[in-house]
Formats: structure tokens, sequence, C-alpha cells
């Protein structure tokens, strides 16, 4: 259905319509949030603050240069490889001031996979944290990358405490495996060359060009490159700050500019996250907190002790972790007005318990790397629905539609389409998989399974692919996990389809229980007091993790491929 559909349904102070040909390109906005929000504080990582200016100049420099590297040229693909560092920020902006397309790379993949990537993408550049480099040193002279851009944990921090850190990482902690890998400069020499050089803008790029080749998790496949242009990320920037301006009864509910202070614990090199603290939050003129290790929980707790945090951006897995810490109750939440849920499912009961631990509610949205990646976002404070993905973000059209393609009526449940400013230009060179997604008239097919309400709220019932059937039935392993984990009993489970003599599919739990003593007829009975009967799990496995992304979300494809193993 069109997008008039929601008029009338959004909150008090959100539009219903963005202009995402406001900026003539992601450059211009750059400039102007960077010029804008000066004197006031950005990027804060390990103890240290950057602010607009320090971000505005530093990011001059990197790209002075960059373009000062003999084979780099406007839209040529540069990859950036790191955590959540100061670095991060000042490359990335530097990168498009330099006119190159950024390639954001997770720092946890493997050789292959990123061979996989940079083969794909082409890159030619690449800025990569040194912890790294015995993986890159594999695979970088297949690849057609000229310019390595070696950084240390601390190198934006003063000294000493710059030495410090990066001494006791490389050989204290010995985080950094010995490799021979031999950058072209380091991240510090890069700035202090750029620093006396001079930096030419480059000619204005078009707003339907690419600005950023973001690949798919791969959960589902090998993953692909989705073209994201300049537009696709100024419309997204903008129907997400359009969201965080609610209002409640002329009240700003909604994120004041230059007043917030944003807990930023995902991966910066997650479009999720991406969007969210390096386009939106600076747009705003607001802070980040970057973390840069947050499945170090301690550690992660310490650093956001000290600030009245006012926002926190996060999902399932993570807010179950921090709440599970004792430390966690010491943080000061008195100020926490708004908490963002993405990536994957947000489960009830983490819900309900975030809740009453912080005193502020969760607003679960849902995206996809195809879409910048904001499709749907709850709204904040009491107006929030738990247990559905909130209303879609302003100018975004969505229709439900059935296995023929036909549009179904508002309540029935079929495949999530989506239209708007934000869906991805397609695949990089793959016009195949780009016809199979995106329709002549511009619907991309999520490949999810949803519900609209009558209130236009949406509800995301389950990925198509992982669907179990059971006897003809349609069972969602969303359903099952959100119901497992109101068992006080376990700590974290995933439900998976195999194959069953009798029934076609049955459902198998993996589960984390949290007491030891915990037994398989227990959570047996468990489901069926909540499951109806062809729901409840057949098979029980006792793990002590499971697969996951860096995000946080659990990988059932690998479950099933564990399980076809066994034949």
């Amino acid at each position: 259905m069109e997008t008039s559909f929601w008029s009338g349904k959004r909150p008090e102070g959100v539009a219903n319509t963005v202009d995402p040909d406001s900026y003539p390109n992601v450059l211009a906005l750059i400039n102007s949030m960077l010029a804008r929000n000066a004197s006031r504080p950005a990027f804060t990582s390990i103890g240290h603050t950057l602010t607009f200016a320090d971000i505005d100049q530093y990011s001059h420099h990197f790209a002075a240069y960059l373009q000062s590297c003999r084979g780099l040229k406007p839209g040529d693909r540069i990859a950036i490889q790191m955590p959540n560092l100061l670095q991060y920020c000042i490359a990335v902006y530097g990168a498009f001031r330099a006119g190159l397309v950024v390639v954001n790379t997770n720092p946890l993949y493997t050789a292959r996979e990123m061979l996989h990537q940079f083969r794909d993408s082409e890159v030619k550049a690449l800025v990569y944290l040194e912890n790294f480099a015995h993986l890159i040193e594999e695979v970088v002279e297949d690849t057609s990358i000229e310019v390595l851009i070696a950084t240390q944990l601390a190198d934006i921090l003063p000294a000493p405490k710059r030495q410090l850190i990066n001494f006791a990482a490389k050989y204290v902690k010995k985080t950094v495996p010995p490799h021979g890998l031999k950058p072209t400069v380091t991240f510090r020499e890069a700035l202090k060359k750029g620093g006396i050089l001079t930096y030419q803008p480059p000619e204005d790029a078009d707003l339907n060009e690419p600005a950023v080749l973001q690949y798919t998790g791969g959960t589902t496949g090998v993953a692909k490159g989705a073209v994201l242009t300049h537009r696709n990320l100024i419309a997204n920037m903008l129907q997400a700050k359009e969201v965080l301006s609610q209002k409640m009864e002329k009240q700003q509910l909604g994120l004041e500019p230059g007043k917030e202070i944003i807990v930023a614990p995902l991966p910066l090199y997650h479009i999720y996250a991406f969007t969210v603290h390096l386009l939106c939050m600076p747009y705003l003129g607001n802070r980040n907190i970057l973390i840069a290790n947050p499945r170090d929980t301690e550690t992660f707790i310490k650093f956001i002790k000290p600030w009245r945090f006012t926002g926190f951006v996060g999902l399932n897995t993570l807010f179950v972790s921090l709440m599970n810490h004792p430390d966690f109750a010491e943080c000061n939440f008195s100020g926490l007005k708004f908490t963002l849920s993405g990536g994957t499912a947000l489960q009830e009961d983490t819900g309900l318990r975030w809740h009453k631990f912080t005193g502020c509610r969760v607003s679960e949205a849902y995206g996809l790397t195809e879409c910048t990646p904001a499709v749907c976002i709850n709204p904040m404070g009491e107006l929030s629905q738990l247990g559905t993905a909130g209303l879609p973000v302003p100018d975004t059209a969505l229709k439900i539609v059935a296995d023929s393609g036909d549009e179904l009526p508002v309540g029935e449940v079929g495949e999530l389409c989506v239209k708007g400013p934000q869906v991805m230009k397609g695949y990089w060179k793959n016009d195949e998989a780009t016809r199979k997604a995106i329709d002549e008239n511009g619907w991309l097919r999520t490949g999810d399974v949803a519900l609209i309400q009558d209130d236009g709220f949406v509800r995301i019932v389950d990925r198509i692919k992982d669907m179990i059937l059971v006897s003809g039935f349609n069972v969602y392993p969303n359903e099952i996990e959100d119901v497992v984990s109101g068992f006080d009993k376990i700590d974290n489970c995933a439900a998976i389809g195999v194959p069953d003599d009798k029934t076609g599919e049955a459902v198998k739990l993996f589960v984390i229980p949290k007491d030891k003593e915990l037994g398989k007829n227990e959570v047996i009975d468990y489901c069926r007091q909540h499951l109806a009967g062809y729901k409840v799990p057949k098979q029980i496995e006792f793990r002590d993790e499971l697969p996951m992304t860096p995000v946080g979300k659990i990988l059932r494809k690998d479950l099933r491929r564990e399980e076809r193993s066994k034949g």
C-alpha cells in the first residue's frame, strides 16, 4: 500500500515526507554538519574525545593524503576494516572527501571472506587495524589493493597514553599476531603527510552514484555488495532523523540537537550503526560514545559508567549480556530517553526486562542492508509497541504479497515488499540478483514474512527461508525463540527445522542453559504450556554457545548446515 496509508498514524513531530535532494551528495552533507557543529563534542573513544572541528581537520588531512596516492581517483573503492575507533570516523569522512566509495569490511572476517569482498568490490585501498594484518597478508597479493594504511588501537589518542595502550595491546595482551605485511603508510603518517598537502574538493558526485558498497551479512548465502547511493544515504539519514524528532503533547520527546549522548556499541562497519552514528547523530550535533569491543562486557560498562547517556543503540543479545552483569545496575539511567533495537528480532522478555531495569522502553526497528537500512522504527515512549517493528519511516511504501505476487489486505501474512528513496540501486556487478530482488516498479522483495496491522504498525514474523513446515502448518522460529527466552532457566536459544518421517519437518531447539541442572524434558514441558502441539520442539540440544554474526544475529543457516552434515 502507498505511503498515504500511514498519514496521520505517525506521532506528533514526525513528518510524512523527507527531501533526499536537499543536499547534492554525501560530501555536501558532511561538510555542512561538521561546520555547523564545530565546537561540539563528536566522538569519544577509550576516554578521549574529538570535537566536530577535530574530525573536520583530521578528515581533510586524510582526504588530501588519499588524493596524493598514485592510482587512486574519485569513484575508486576504499575498504575500511577496524572496530569502533576514532580512526573509523576520520577514514570514512576522509574517503568521502576524496571522492572515494566506502566498502565497510568486517574485521572479524576470515581470510577467505576478505578475499571474496576485496576481489568482488575491486578495492584499490585498505585502511586496517594492525591486529588483522596476518590475515590480510594471506590475500592481498590476489587483490587489486595498491594502498595499505595501517593503524593501531590508540593512534588518535595523545601521548603518552597512545604509546602505553598500543604497547600493551601488542606486547602484553598480544592481540597483534606476528605478520610480515608492510603497509604503504601508517594512519598517523597519512595524517601528517596530508596536513602539508593541499586538499582539492572532488567534482560533485551525482546523487545516484555509489557512495557505499555494503556487503550483506551472508546469512542466507554468499555476501553480495548492495550499492547504496548518495541519495540512499541522505534519504535514510533524514528518515531516521524525523522518527527521532518525535514530540508528545507539544513537548520534545525525541532527540534535541547538540544535547544527546549516545552509546554506540554496534560495529560501525554494519550499515545499522553506520547510518545512525556516522550520519544521523553527527547531523544532529550529538556525541557518540564508541565501544570498540562490546563483547567485553566488563570494560564496556566501565566506559559508559561516567556518562549520563541519553540514548542507547543495541540489539537483543547485547541487552541480555549487559543486564546479566552485576555492574550494569551501577550505570546512570536517569537521562535515558530512547533505546533503539535492530539487527535481529527483539525478544519480548528482553524488552520488558530492559524497561524495568533502565526505566526506558525499547523501540524496536526493522531494516536490511538493501534499504540503507531503516524501513520501520517504533515510536519512543508509551507509543512503542513491543513485538512490532513499528511504523515505516517517512516516504516509505510497504505491501504484503502472496507467493503469487498478489498484494494481500491488511492483517494478512505474506512477504514484505518495500519501496522508497532508501532502497539500494542494486547489487554490485550482479544484474541477475538485482532483477530477482527489485521489480520494474521499484519494489524490493525482503524475504521476510510480515503483516501490517490496522493501525499501520508492522509485525515481522520471520525469514521465509527459516520457516519450518510441520504437517502442513507454518512454524516460525522467532515465535518459538521468543517464548523459550521467557524461561528463567534459559540464557539463549535458536530453533530450526529438521527432517521428520511423520511430519515432514520437526522443530529442533538449541539451548544455552542458565541453570546447568536444566533437563530436556523440563524444556519440552515449558514449551507445551506455551505453544501449540505442532510447534513444540521434538529435539533439544544443549550448547555452550551459538553461531552468531559479529552483530549478534544467530546464524540458523550454520545450525542447519551442521544438521545436514550429520547425514
